[in-house]
């Protein structure tokens, strides 16, 4: 027998007294589950940090869009509308305005603040007006940033 024959020999003889594993265990697939969940759990939580975000700067910016819409229905008509739907009814934009949150614009005209065109505001995602997260036309910029 020769030397190659022979490791060829053992190697059979070995394998032969080891098991084959054909799969994985119960315990290998729970891991492998466990990690893609804290994965999964740490971009949720920032995906939705993100999230929030967004919706207060979409308030924001559709607070924007308003008054410039505002203006223009003013300078047409030469008042003020008694509410904001009245834009939709005029057609100067397409859908009645809600802010991110499903809740109408506060709209107020004369305004406080803003005599010409009005103070417009959101009640912000706790929904309820004269809170402290409540974005309004009037607030300086750098005050409103989360």
């Amino acid at each position: 027998m020769t030397f190659l024959q022979r490791i060829r020999a053992r190697h059979r003889a070995a394998r032969a007294l080891k098991p084959v594993e054909l799969g994985m265990t119960l315990i290998e697939i729970m891991v492998v589950v466990a990690i893609i969940g804290l994965m999964m759990g740490g971009v949720g939580i920032y995906a939705f940090s993100r999230w929030k975000k967004a919706q207060l700067e979409r308030a924001r910016s559709d607070i924007g869009n308003l008054q410039t819409v505002l203006q223009e229905y003013i300078m047409n008509k030469s008042e003020c509308p008694k509410d904001l739907s009245a834009l939709h009814d005029a057609k100067l934009i397409k859908n009645k305005p809600l802010d991110p949150w499903g809740q109408p614009f506060i709209y107020k005209c004369p305004g406080e603040h803003d005599k010409d065109i009005g103070d417009i505001s959101s009640k912000g995602p706790d929904k309820q007006e004269g809170t402290e997260d409540d974005i309004n036309s009037w607030d300086d910029k750098d005050k409103a940033k989360p």
